[in-house]
């Protein structure tokens, strides 16, 4: 269990720390299980921000029980670049923007992150992407809300004019978007995290935490991706510098767990890894 008090909900920590929140797709057959009782587990950590996914149909439901038990999300994760998802060969339009933002609104969110984007491989299709977000952030604006990017491998192995494809991207985006860096896809993706984020600057206002061993790019071939062949582990306890990457980002506001594929207990690696964030040297 944690031994220090997390900050208030949504906001963040003491000392200019990140506030800890934690990524609820890392627990998604839980929730869909069981709603009250999963979000229960969580507040006994101590989390007490989370970022939602799949919100847009839900927000109410998710709402009162985020209240019921102490929890904020001031970041959540929709499509805002593409017009339809693909999943399992069933193709379904995505969301409207204004439709997505009242629903943020709702929830109490000031970011609405864009999870993915798949194209990074030419000039034409990065600067399509960050035309698409510049004219999302105008919208949110009207909505009181900010939008952002969170990367994975892709848009860092990808590179335009001889640097990461995403750096690329940030130097095109307006002043309002953000970005939120997955320090561990960062390091997947063949980049020294901390420089990164060191270049990208103040622009970075969340940082995705998660650990393990150093392995092969999943994304540069054409296998299925298989989360549980990463052996993902609670954060300080792989390779990936999640320390050095922290203090390379004073900028940002949200230190999100997540994991992708944990075999074990995920309750208590989600524990281990919010006493890292709320108990680093």
């Amino acid at each position: 269990m944690p031994t220090t008090r997390p900050a208030a909900p949504g906001t963040p920590q003491e000392s200019q720390r990140p506030a800890t929140s934690l990524q609820l797709y890392s627990i998604n057959s839980h929730l869909e299980a069981d709603l009250d009782g999963t979000l229960a587990r969580l507040a006994e950590i101590g989390v007490r921000n989370v970022e939602a996914f799949a919100f847009v149909d839900r927000a109410e439901e998710l709402a009162a029980a985020f209240e019921l038990h102490g929890i904020a999300a001031p970041t959540g994760h929709a499509m805002l670049v593409a017009n339809e998802v693909t999943r399992d060969g069933v193709t379904t339009p995505v969301p409207g923007h204004a439709t997505t933002f009242e629903a943020a609104k709702k929830l109490g969110m000031r970011y609405v992150i864009d999870p993915a984007v798949f194209d990074w491989s030419t000039r034409d299709a990065v600067e399509a992407t960050a035309a698409a977000l510049n004219q999302a952030s105008k919208e949110a604006a009207e909505h009181g809300l900010r939008v952002g990017y969170h990367n994975h491998a892709w848009e860092l192995s990808n590179r335009i004019d001889g640097v990461p494809a995403l750096e690329y991207f940030a130097g095109l985006l307006d002043d309002e978007v953000v970005l939120e860096i997955d320090v561990y896809w960062a390091h997947i993706g063949g980049v020294e995290a901390p420089a990164l984020l060191a270049r990208l600057g103040d622009r970075v206002k969340a940082l995705h935490i998660k650990d393990g061993p150093k392995v092969e790019n999943p994304f540069l071939t054409d296998a299925p991706f298989d989360p549980s062949g990463l052996g993902q582990v609670p954060a300080g306890q792989g390779v990936i510098p999640l320390g050095a990457a922290l203090d390379a980002a004073p900028s940002a506001e949200f230190a999100v767990i997540e994991f992708d594929h944990f075999d074990g207990d995920i309750f208590a690696a989600i524990a281990a890894s919010f006493d890292y964030l709320e108990n680093r040297a």
